[in-house]
């Protein structure tokens, strides 16, 4: 019984030969028919009716068993981790960066003209508003603890182009990501914004009447970066840096105002809040023949240079013509009792409408500010021809 229990569980036969099997079954069956139609079907062996009554599992399966191995479904887990959450500072359209590269170039190029006059002490085109642009650009508002207020400009408006430019190809320097860039440009644009806003102030109150095109220019620029960089961080961002921004412009407001608090602005017709008796600046530079010559004609025309005491630009005005030519020139001051609570300019300044000192008027044309040689050569229409030595000047 062992033996036979044994061979009733024959082992898994292969698909060629489970084939075979059913073939020689499906042939002795024809043959019980054709010689066997009455009778009983003979009797099988054991075994033989085993395999029939419990025929045997089937696996069908190639020749090369790697293969069926390899045809087994394999459940892997995905080594890729998955992707990480968009950041709150997404990255926007390349317009901003493009709009803050061509509108950062174009201050960038206006600032650098500027800082070329200054630093050559030359005068600027004014396209609107004539030469009164200039009051503006040579007054001390154009300074800030020494450096010059377009060169500061300068350096705003290129960095805001440079930003705008590397954002744009997604190339920035230090290892900085896109994020980075566009925090450090929300915070020059604040900054440029805050420090175009005093100024527009200073602009309206103590240059009233005064057109300065480059300054109108400047502002527009500032404020329009400022609002494109607000637009592209979006108004959640915003609100989560809006602390920050605000710092950043009152820092920029006490160091303008830190700056200007160090000297005496052009002052207003009424002195109300200063007090300063009057007092003289001796001259002591010495005279050339050129500036007697100029300064006797000046006086000839009967050109007048207004002027006040405590005024460094009208003491650096007579140093240029020197301790001789200056006792030439027709100077009015227009403070000779010295400031006061309710002290007025003398009428003549007032007639005038002297708005920066010095201030020159030269047959019947107003020019502010400190002039050249060369400037008040052409305006009183002194040539070289007229050059005497000093020798030949009243004195």
């Amino acid at each position: 019984m062992a033996s036979l229990a044994s061979l009733s569980t024959p082992p898994p036969l292969s698909c060629r030969k489970s084939l075979l099997l059913l073939h020689s079954l499906s042939t002795f069956s024809i043959l019980k028919k054709k010689y066997f139609p009455s009778s009983s079907s003979p009797t099988l062996p054991l075994l033989d009716r085993k395999r029939l009554l419990f025929p045997p599992p089937i696996r069908c399966s190639s020749s090369d068993p790697t293969q069926n191995a390899d045809s087994e479904p394999k459940t892997t887990s995905s080594s890729t981790p998955p992707p990480p959450p968009p950041s709150p500072l997404s990255s926007p359209g390349d317009w901003a960066y493009r709009l803050c590269a061509g509108l950062g170039g174009i201050g960038f190029l206006e600032t650098t003209y500027l800082t070329y006059l200054k630093l050559t002490n030359s005068a600027a085109f004014c396209p609107i508003g004539g030469g009164t642009c200039g009051d503006v650009l040579d007054s001390d508002y154009a300074v800030v603890f020494g450096v010059p207020l377009p060169l500061i400009g300068m350096i705003s408006y290129g960095l805001v182009a440079a930003l705008g430019v590397q954002l744009t190809r997604k190339s920035l320097p230090f290892g900085l990501v896109e994020s980075d860039g566009r925090q450090i440009l929300l915070w020059s644009t604040t900054s440029m914004a805050a420090a175009s806003a005093y100024f527009l102030y200073i602009l309206t109150t103590k240059f009233s009447g005064t057109s300065c095109s480059y300054c109108l220019l400047s502002v527009l620029l500032s404020f329009s970066l400022f609002l494109i960089t607000l637009k592209d961080f979006g108004l959640q961002n915003v609100q989560k840096e809006v602390s920050l921004q605000l710092c950043i412009a009152s820092l920029v407001v006490l160091t303008l105002n830190s700056s200007y608090s160090a000297f005496r602005p052009v002052p207003p017709r009424n002195m109300d809040d200063v007090n300063l008796p009057y007092f003289t600046t001796e001259i002591t530079t010495p005279s050339s023949p050129y500036a007697l010559s100029l300064a006797k004609h000046l006086n000839t025309i009967g050109a007048k240079m207004y002027g006040a005491f405590w005024c460094s630009h009208c003491v650096e005005q007579k140093e240029k013509f020197g301790q001789e030519a200056a006792k030439l020139l027709n100077y009015v001051e227009c403070f000779p009792n010295g400031f006061s609570k309710g002290t007025k300019m003398e009428k003549e300044c007032l007639d005038v409408g002297i708005e920066g000192f010095p201030t020159w008027v030269i047959k019947g044309e107003k020019k502010s500010g400190e002039l050249k040689f060369s400037e008040l050569a052409e305006s009183s229409g002194f040539t070289s021809d007229e050059v005497t030595q000093s020798t030949e000047v009243v004195q």
